[in-house]
């Protein structure tokens, strides 16, 4: 791992940290609907805000797409771009419940080559560059070894809202159905980060996320890989910035939920 990433990596973390207390020093004052069942908050807003000055005096030369405000998509053709979610899991936040964090990663071309994610409430920060390993809280982490469904816990992510929801949603109905019947547990942790992260560290044994946001996605994609596990989208490819879907895993649980995700595809016609 190069002298440059290593010091990327410090003002990734650096950068989360001043987020972090932000988001513990704060109340959320306001809160916006983005769209249906779909809100932002002044303390998302002050995070991002907060991140991005401070990644433009540290790394000036690297280009920065935020989730809140004006999403820059044309970012996503730069060389290198910072990719935020100031709170992951902004629902979550509102209503009290202590899973939501701020994601950050770094791409470089097209590809995430660093991840931070922090869970304050869970005193949790995971984080990893490519080459180097993952870690939670210093600790180096790994992918759990769960060879089949039956013996593993796998997260979901939430479904759709918006526009077209309905149609969104039959997908992810049917896979839930499917996982039901095979899965040892299901879970929905409402933040697509904890869902990477919680893979990466052994925590649960796969997840399945039907989306696939820069800003949600990336930061624990490097995460997971850097944790021996893999990152497909749902038709089997390497995961990367383009992907529609997002699938994670050991080799062996992730492969038979890339099958599962196509199957409900199928289903839902």
């Amino acid at each position: 791992m190069s002298t440059t990433r290593e010091s990327l990596l410090d003002i990734a973390r650096r950068a989360v940290s001043g987020g972090v207390s932000i988001l513990e020093s704060r109340r959320v004052g306001s809160v916006s609907s983005k769209g249906d069942r779909d809100f932002v908050t002044d303390v998302d807003v002050a995070i991002q805000e907060h991140i991005r000055r401070f990644l433009a005096v540290e790394a000036p030369h690297i280009a920065f797409l935020g989730e809140e405000g004006d999403h820059q998509h044309h970012r996503l053709d730069e060389t290198a771009f910072w990719a935020l979610d100031p709170i992951d899991g902004t629902s979550n936040y509102i209503h009290g419940i202590p899973l939501f964090g701020i994601s950050l990663a770094l791409f470089e071309n097209h590809e995430p080559a660093i991840g931070v994610i922090s869970m304050p409430t869970l005193q949790r920060e995971y984080y990893a560059a490519s080459g180097m390993g993952a870690y939670r809280n210093g600790e180096r982490i790994h992918v759990g070894t769960s060879s089949r469904l039956s013996k593993s816990i796998i997260s979901i992510g939430d479904y759709a809202v918006g526009q077209d929801a309905a149609q969104r949603n039959r997908p992810r109905l049917s896979l839930t159905a499917l996982l039901a019947a095979r899965a040892e547990r299901i879970r929905m942790f409402g933040s697509a980060a904890f869902d990477l992260a919680c893979v990466a560290d052994g925590s649960t044994d796969g997840c399945v996320i039907l989306s696939n946001n820069p800003w949600d996605i990336a930061a624990g994609a490097v995460i997971v890989r850097e944790s021996g596990g893999v990152v497909y989208d749902s038709d089997g490819s390497a995961h990367n910035s383009s992907s529609r879907h997002t699938i994670a895993g050991n080799d062996l649980t992730a492969k038979e939920l890339v099958a599962l995700v196509g199957q409900a595809h199928a289903e839902a016609g």
